[in-house]
């Protein structure tokens, strides 16, 4: 809830799409009330199965008495141009739609695609973590700080295989 607050309260109603996956989906909707619903003009998918998170986040908006068509779900990750019709067919006309297609977009032609991604670490000499709904998205260098951020979203720890 700190970081919603903290995003609204620096941007004042500039970019407003909460990320929904920084302490896992179920930690982001505890905190996502109906005040947070009305604040922010939608969210953002990055992680986890897209369909599912999509009809999570119109559930909920609907819990919240909030009309999911005046909100917009943003997709991003991994998505390709076929996962984007099909995404773009299951939830039009059921909310607002964008789309981030990334490195399918200039990356197309069959060839593994290399991962390179800057993650923030440490903040003023503190750790700093995302704690993923896909496996093997989580981030943090401080394992104390992660057993610690687990146990208040209640998120299990990840299994290796």
């Amino acid at each position: 809830m700190f970081s919603l607050e903290s995003w609204a309260k620096e941007y004042r109603g500039d970019l407003g799409i909460a990320l929904s996956d920084v302490y896992g989906m179920s930690a982001f909707l505890r905190d996502f009330d109906l005040y947070f619903c009305k604040l922010f003009d939608g969210a953002r998918h990055d992680s986890g199965d897209p369909f599912a998170w999509g009809e999570r986040m119109l559930e909920h908006y609907r819990a919240n008495r909030v009309d999911p068509l005046n909100k917009t779900l943003i997709f991003s990750d991994a998505l390709t141009i076929p996962k984007t019709i099909a995404l773009y067919q299951r939830f039009h006309g059921r909310c607002q739609l964008a789309f981030g297609i990334g490195t399918n977009l200039t990356n197309d032609l069959g060839y593994e695609p290399l991962q390179v991604v800057i993650k923030m670490t440490r903040c003023n000499g503190q750790p700093v973590a995302k704690l993923s709904d896909a496996p093997g998205k989580s981030m943090c260098d401080d394992k104390k700080y992660l057993a610690y951020l687990r146990q208040v979203f209640e998120i299990p720890e990840e299994t290796t295989a």
